[in-house]
């Protein structure tokens, strides 16, 4: 749709390009907030904004309510907007401009040709995660709405569960504003992502166990000491920033959607976010477009989410992880039953791959885009490969790879598997020999 689309009401401020200044928090909470109040999906019962995702009533899980009433902007008001997650504003958990984390989202779409060839499709797409900001992952997303929700709540100290990628983001935004972290991670975690948490000064704690055995202590963490557990007690916020993703395809392709969207599942929350953002641009008006059928991608060493969607029965079987795949190896996917609708509801399917195959999928990617993806990212272009294969990605389909996170973060899954680069004397005659042998 152009944007035109005048028909709306008001239109918000723009906003400046620079992060506001930051405010100490509050103790014992502001006597004022932004945040937009919490309606139990369950139940309908609403509730004052709070840190917490679960409804006392009924003990449904907490969304943000938006007054449907609310101002909305046209397409050319967003377009003028800075370029972030936040020119999506009033479909976000605040109804006033954020302070905090102010650059992040906004990430390139890239077309990929040379891979649509390989999956068989009319174009493929890569909305590249990879570059967030700050800390190369879309998880930044999902912490640049807790961390504002965590400000407004008057908390001074924020934490996560996380499997690598939400570690990194956590450290780096609480870094950046002044807050304390505390990050609690499964002790396999991959070593680049431990460096990559550590650096930026936050608590980080390793947990003998699974990130289920994690995730559990961090609810007892979020209700002992008060904290703001971004994937916890502040995940109704939190799990908000993901759908920033679903925008930000619909506005770079002109407004207009996607047949097909293929994106990693660990806890799930991103596909059902995805599909909650494709929804909300669709009711505003501003493409007459089908929905996208979604698509979801999982290790095989991991696939509680895959497992029951082929099943039919829609229930989660927590499995034990076992896969290279560390970002994705939730074995009890908060999500999951969640995904699982909306895959079906959206038309799409998932698949899950083995270890060799993701690793195929980080070099494809690398080899036909110049992308270079974490072990999610092989897991999804895999699963795209396997999907095309079963006829569920079609010759005349327009897809697009949803890649989460960056290459560096996870050297270790493809290091092995790459030729050695050979040794030589600085003499001409032998580059001339080395290119004779090639």
């Amino acid at each position: 749709m152009s944007s035109h689309v005048s028909h709306r009401r008001g239109v918000h401020p723009l906003f400046h390009s620079s992060d506001a200044a930051c405010v100490g928090p509050q103790p014992g909470g502001p006597a004022n907030t932004s945040l937009r109040p919490l309606t139990c999906s369950a139940c309908g019962t609403l509730h004052p904004p709070a840190p917490t995702a679960v409804c006392p009533e009924c003990l449904g899980p907490l969304e943000p309510s938006y007054p449907p009433d609310r101002p909305l902007p046209s397409t050319t008001a967003l377009s003028r907007r800075p370029a972030s997650l936040w020119r999506y504003l009033e479909w976000l958990p605040f109804e006033e401009e954020p302070q905090l984390s102010r650059n992040t989202g906004f990430t390139p779409l890239i077309e990929a040709p040379i891979l649509a060839a390989a999956l068989g499709v009319r174009r493929a797409w890569i909305k590249n995660d990879a570059l967030c900001f700050p800390s190369l992952s879309f998880k930044d997303r999902v912490v640049a709405t807790a961390i504002n929700a965590a400000r407004q709540l008057g908390l001074d100290t924020v934490g996560c569960a996380s499997t690598g990628n939400l570690a990194n983001a956590v450290a780096a935004h609480a870094a950046r504003e002044g807050l304390s972290a505390w990050i609690f991670v499964p002790h396999d975690l991959e070593g680049g992502k431990l460096v990559a948490t550590a650096v930026f000064g936050a608590k980080m704690v390793r947990v003998r166990g699974t990130y289920d055995d994690v995730n559990r202590l961090c609810s007892q963490v979020a209700d002992h000491f008060g904290w703001g557990i971004v994937n916890v007690n502040l995940r109704a916020y939190y799990a908000e920033g993901s759908k920033t993703m679903a925008w930000e395809i619909a506005e770079q392709l002109g407004w207009r959607f996607p047949d097909a969207v293929v994106a990693p599942m660990a806890g799930g929350s991103l596909v059902t976010r995805l599909a909650k953002g494709f929804r909300e641009v669709k009711e505003a008006g501003f493409t007459g477009d089908p929905l996208p059928r979604l698509y979801g991608a999982q290790a095989a060493g991991c696939a509680p989410i895959v497992e029951a969607l082929h099943r039919g029965d829609g229930r989660i079987r927590p499995t034990i992880p076992r896969t290279l795949a560390k970002s994705l190896a939730i074995g009890s996917p908060a999500d999951g039953a969640q995904a699982v609708r909306a895959l079906r509801e959206s038309g799409g399917w998932a698949a899950a791959v083995d270890d060799l195959a993701l690793v195929g999928g980080i070099q494809l990617l690398a080899r036909t885009t110049g992308i270079f993806t974490e072990t999610a990212g092989g897991v999804t272009v895999a699963a795209a490969l396997a999907l095309a294969r079963q006829g569920h990605l079609k010759l005349t389909d327009e897809v697009v790879l949803c890649i989460t996170g960056h290459g560096l973060k996870t050297v270790e899954a493809v290091r092995s598997g790459l030729e050695e680069a050979p040794l030589i004397a600085p003499r001409l005659q032998e580059v001339e020999a080395l290119i004779t042998t090639t």
